[in-house]
């Protein structure tokens, strides 16, 4: 049978047998024990007679389980169960279980095996039988539903998990060619201007693009990963606006093993750096701290004149990022004349 039925079925159907077993003989129990008077309804009874119909009948459940799932598959989550299917299990189960019940009187009869010779036993039988087919077709059934229910919810959620792969992986590649192509603009506008400052700018760039690369795969990273290229990434920008772009960084030690999604601060801070005016006459300032189990990046809003309030297309796809992995909301707000994004530290 447990190449028919996996481990967890086998055990289910033992337990019916044994159950069904006991209670199809329960009035001759009952008999023995002297609740009932066992000389007029099964005369003649004996313990090893109760037992042999006991047994027998549990292993007719058995075999009977056995028909139904090599017969009519229940245990194939893929066949179609319809009313006629079961109907035909019921009729089969029926007959067989009749079957097997004349059979054991045969071997009674001819080989004086142990059983109840009472004539009401032998009037029980076509119900016993009834109900020995109610029973095995049914649990049939509901197994092969369950299974069936087990096997759709894991398609579900293998269906649910690559789905959830797929957009963020589409997230996150839509912020990469963003940072390359602010990254080569910046670049390009200090070959101008100094050609010694290009150099070291392409050395650090190519530092944090192979980063970039490297954690490609990560869908989540501690914030010292993080706050690590963050700092080379700093690096960039101050090598472009010298003076007139600062950061106050207070991050806590408690809170550098969290987890956020890999490019998170960076991107806040491009944002900031690139939605406001850094000039001698405006200064900005960008600051990250860390409270708990939050991250905050927050600036003076300082709109540059050409008034290009952005797409937030940052903001969405981070937040999105943080709802597909974690579950979790950012928090985005401008507060006393700054804008503040928070993020939650996993």
């Amino acid at each position: 049978m447990k190449l028919f039925m996996p481990n967890k079925s086998i055990l289910i159907v033992n337990a019916i047998s044994v159950m069904v077993a006991f209670l199809i003989h329960l009035p001759e129990m009952i008999a023995l024990s002297d609740m009932m008077p066992d000389e007029v309804i099964f005369p003649g009874m004996h313990w090893t007679d109760v037992f042999n119909e006991v047994f027998f009948t549990y292993l007719s459940l058995l075999l009977l389980f056995f028909l139904n799932e090599r017969l009519f598959r229940f245990g194939d989550t893929r066949v179609n169960m319809g009313w006629k299917k079961l109907l035909l299990s019921f009729l089969v189960t029926w007959i067989a279980s009749n079957l097997l019940g004349k059979g054991f009187v045969a071997l009674h009869q001819h080989f004086d095996i142990p059983a109840i010779d009472a004539l009401l036993h032998h009037y029980l039988h076509p119900l016993r039988d009834f109900l020995i087919s109610v029973v095995v077709t049914g649990s049939c059934y509901l197994m092969y539903q369950n299974r069936k229910s087990n096997m759709v919810l894991l398609e579900n959620q293998q269906l649910r998990t690559e789905n959830i792969a797929n957009q963020y992986e589409t997230l996150k590649n839509q912020l990469n060619p963003h940072m390359l192509f602010n990254s080569l603009n910046t670049l390009s506008t200090l070959i101008r201007e100094s050609s010694d400052k290009a150099q070291d700018y392409l050395q650090e760039l190519s530092r944090v693009l192979r980063y970039t690369l490297q954690d490609n795969d990560s869908h989540s990273v501690t914030l010292a990963e993080e706050m690590d290229f963050v700092h080379a990434y700093l690096y960039l920008l101050k090598m472009r606006y010298e003076e007139n772009l600062n950061f106050d960084i207070r991050i806590s030690s408690d809170a550098l093993q969290k987890k956020l999604p890999p490019m998170a601060v960076q991107m806040l801070v491009e944002n900031a750096v690139k939605h406001n005016e850094i000039s001698r006459r405006h200064p900005l300032t960008v600051a990250i701290l860390t409270s708990g189990d939050w991250i905050t990046v927050e600036n003076r809003i300082q709109p540059k004149l050409t008034g290009n309030t952005g797409t937030r297309i940052g903001l969405d796809n981070l937040a999105k990022r943080y709802r597909l992995l974690f579950k979790q909301e950012i928090v985005v707000k401008e507060e006393n004349s700054c804008f503040i994004v928070r993020l939650p530290l996993i």
